[in-house]
């Protein structure tokens, strides 16, 4: 056989090879994310009972904040013009001086992984502490040891900081350990924007309108890592506290509202 055509066939037959070598490593597409939860909010009244429950009291909430939470109360919790609106408002309530609401999907929905969004308007304002968060839905619960991931927490004295962190035993803000960061929205209380976490049996991601600012990988102890529980959400205004009430709160900016336009879960 001619020399030449012998290298030629050689080569043809490497390229080959190579080429169904380099697809056959290729790593496998992943399966796409599914809607598996949702609320739009495009009714008219108190918040949709099978999809929401409350939780209620005055007791400071483990950070000795202001308000009391109220349950069924629109002044509080409403849907309107496509939004849920959670009211903060100064107002004597029980011992309290204040009134809110905090929604939770416990006892309706919780999930293991997936992709939360929530697209929501903040309040503004020295003394409002909204947050858009997640807890282990056990009965038995144990903070901070079973976990807690605040996919969108703000302060008023902090205008426009947006904190994405991570609770657990090993990690958390009480000894001082917390995983933490932050990302500036200058017009977080002006506009809509889309708080979002990924969360998988590796790592959890937060994120801003799709820029993650925030991630915190698997270290395969329990310690470290509760996430593997299922978590449910919620969705809160609170009035000072220990963190929302350092700077003080103002006398003249009530009532205040966190609005939201959808909550959504992918898995």
């Amino acid at each position: 056989m001619n020399t030449n055509k012998w290298l030629g066939i050689s080569l043809l037959v490497w390229v080959v090879i190579a080429a169904f070598s380099s697809f056959t490593r290729q790593p496998p597409v992943p399966a796409a994310l599914k809607l598996v939860w949702a609320d739009e909010f495009n009714y008219t009244g108190l918040p949709d009972s099978t999809k929401w429950n409350y939780d209620t009291g005055g007791n400071g909430w483990g950070n000795h904040e202001l308000e009391y939470y109220t349950s069924k109360r629109a002044e509080n919790a409403r849907v309107e013009n496509g939004n849920l609106v959670i009211e903060a408002r100064k107002e004597k309530w029980q011992n309290n001086d204040y009134t809110s609401a905090r929604l939770v999907t416990k006892g309706k929905a919780s999930w293991q992984y997936g992709k939360m969004e929530v697209r929501a308007r903040l309040p503004k304002g020295t003394g409002t502490w909204p947050a858009i968060w997640m807890l282990a839905s056990k009965d038995s619960m144990k903070w901070p040891d079973d976990g807690e991931i605040d996919i969108m927490e703000h302060v008023g004295f902090n205008q426009g900081y947006i904190h994405g962190s991570v609770h657990c035993q090993k990690y958390n803000h009480v000894i001082h350990t917390q995983k933490t960061d932050t990302v500036i929205v200058k017009d977080c209380s002006e506009k809509f924007h889309v708080y979002s976490l990924e969360w998988t049996a590796d790592s959890i991601k937060i994120a801003v309108d799709g820029n993650e600012f925030f991630s915190f990988a698997n270290e395969h102890n329990y310690a470290a890592w509760p996430f593997d529980n299922k978590m449910h959400l919620l969705l809160n205004l609170a009035v000072g506290g220990d963190w929302g009430g350092a700077k003080g709160i103002a006398q003249d900016i009530w009532p205040q509202r966190m609005e939201v336009d959808y909550v959504r879960v992918y898995q």
